[in-house]
């Protein structure tokens, strides 16, 4: 499960002296999601490729404790790109796996998590997960300091097109950086609220689909400053509009032949898909902790946004938390519609596997669609249908976490502990924080 660039390590020499790269960032992910790098120069890349670089483990969120810091980056040479932004002194990427100095991959590293989620998807016959996230992100001015403010740059809709759309041109550059750093992009629109926008990307295996997703990130970052503005994958920046979500299309493959399709079913699903629906739907309300991971994602899952609230599935509306494109044959896919572009994305794909699997591994049974509009559904009535809600907040998706055993294996023991850690810190932060609105409703009023 690579990308198809095959670069060996003599290629990598070769293509940076030629292309006369001064600095090659080794990059890799915190726990959190943030992407991490050490940056050698080109004198020192060899000895990066034949994986001797050491970094101390100490310093990053979530890793180890100072007195077991010693780590190594093993770089993946199918993820080589050089920066296309970068005119004098040219820098280069690699993205690397964590392991300890006894040879062993590290068990916090986010891609490793991932890799382990893989490989049991193999042993079950799989050989491919396919991915095809989207990514949605606003456009904030910014300040004549370079700070982000919360204005926004255009009043455009979905779809919008210049003069309404002043993202436009921002988002072409994005768009043109992206393809030549091999990224094929499939459609790139104004998204529904004003200063949103969405750029799709080819599918790829799950490995390289989160790989992807954390250079767009820092590609879209990057291009937005270059514009004088600020992008932000923040899930909810403001109230009233719709919110970031990152759905995430999903198939398991077997060799060439995609696990999801059945000809002769009614909707074009295996029961294969249908058990992974199931066991995506089973264990959801566990791994939200993961798939939107901050307080303010949870601004972002309320009634009224497009943002799926309820954990339902449906061929042919889009207000539950699983979606079946129209696509069929090679195409069939389930569309994950409730993770946020806040998540960490190997971590995201680790568990959203996971419950798949889990569903097919013990046959479970979907329930029936949801065809109706959810949101206009009495609370009564979605309790008849059996349709429960996704977690209200951070707190609740963190406490479901800890009770699923299959999530808790899939994050291991000590990322799953850390992680915990870090997200209870963030949500006693904003628990006891006093907030602007409550000043507004309760000083004079009391």
């Amino acid at each position: 499960m690579s990308y198809n660039n095959n670069y060996s390590k003599e290629d990598i020499i070769r293509i940076a002296k030629e292309e006369n790269v001064r600095f090659i960032r080794l990059q890799f992910t915190d726990l959190m999601g943030s992407i991490k790098n050490v940056e050698i120069p080109y004198s020192q890349l060899e000895k990066a490729l034949d994986n001797k670089m050491m970094f101390d483990g100490s310093s990053i969120e979530g890793y180890v404790r100072i007195e077991e810091s010693d780590m190594y980056l093993y770089p993946d040479l199918d993820t080589w790109v050089i920066f296309p932004w970068v005119t004098e002194s040219k820098v280069a990427r690699l993205i690397c796996d964590i392991y300890m100095p006894d040879g062993k991959p590290f068990a916090g590293d986010p891609r490793a998590i991932l890799k382990n989620a893989l490989k049991q998807a193999e042993e079950m016959g799989f050989t491919a997960m396919n991915v095809g996230p989207e990514p949605e992100f606003f456009l904030f001015k910014t300040d004549e300091k370079g700070n982000p403010t919360t204005e926004l740059n255009d009043q455009g809709g979905y779809f919008d097109l210049a003069p309404m759309d002043l993202g436009e041109n921002c988002r072409r550059d994005i768009v043109l950086t992206l393809e030549e750093m091999g990224f094929e992009i499939e459609a790139s629109h104004h998204e529904v609220a004003p200063g949103q926008h969405e750029i799709d990307f080819k599918y790829a295996d799950a490995i390289k689909a989160a790989d992807q997703i954390q250079t767009f990130k820092l590609v879209v970052k990057t291009v937005a400053r270059q514009h004088g503005l600020h992008a932000t994958f923040m899930p909810k920046p403001l109230f009233g509009m719709n919110g970031s979500g990152m759905h995430c299309h999903q198939s398991l493959f077997k060799g060439d032949v995609n696990a999801f399709y059945e000809e002769n079913d009614k909707l074009g699903l295996s029961n294969v898909a249908r058990h992974y629906m199931a066991g995506v739907l089973r264990h959801a309300r566990s791994f939200a902790a993961i798939t939107n991971p901050t307080v303010n994602s949870y601004k972002r899952l309320v009634p009224g946004y497009e943002a799926p609230v309820y954990v339902a599935w449906s061929a042919s509306n889009r207000s539950p938390m699983i979606r079946i494109p129209a696509s069929r044959g090679l195409s069939t896919r389930v569309e994950v519609r409730n993770p946020d572009p806040a998540a960490n994305p190997y971590l995201a794909l680790a568990v959203m596997l996971a419950a798949g699997l889990d569903g097919i591994k013990n046959k479970m049974q979907l329930p029936p669609p949801t065809d109706r509009n959810i949101y206009v559904m009495t609370e009564e009535e979605r309790e008849s249908d059996g349709i429960p809600t996704l977690p209200l907040n951070l707190k609740q998706a963190l406490d479901e976490l800890l009770r699923n055993d299959v999530i808790c294996d899939t994050l291991g023991e000590h990322a799953l502990a850390h992680f915990y850690e870090l997200k209870e810190i963030e949500w006693d932060m904003y628990r006891t924080q006093v907030h602007q609105w409550e000043r507004d409703q309760y000083l004079s009023l009391y």
